[in-house]
């Protein structure tokens, strides 16, 4: 397998499909960071507040007994 960097030093210009090839990856690496953050960190942290009962009520009662004092 050649050595698609020697090109680039050759040429010294970066080939548009090498090109297009590492902004794909990146891409990819990008989306399954975000995945792993939604499922691995959002998720459950959503899931524990419904499950110990927090959610949009405390926080209107919340706000109610500090606008009342």
């Amino acid at each position: 397998m050649d050595n698609p960097f020697k090109k680039i030093l050759h040429n010294e210009e970066l080939p548009q499909v090498l090109k297009k090839k590492v902004l794909d990856d990146v891409a990819v690496i990008k989306l399954s960071i975000d995945i792993a953050d939604l499922f691995v960190v959002k998720y459950p942290n959503a899931i524990g507040d419904l499950l110990a009962g927090g959610g949009e009520a405390d926080f209107d009662k919340k706000n109610k007994n500090d606008q009342t004092e």
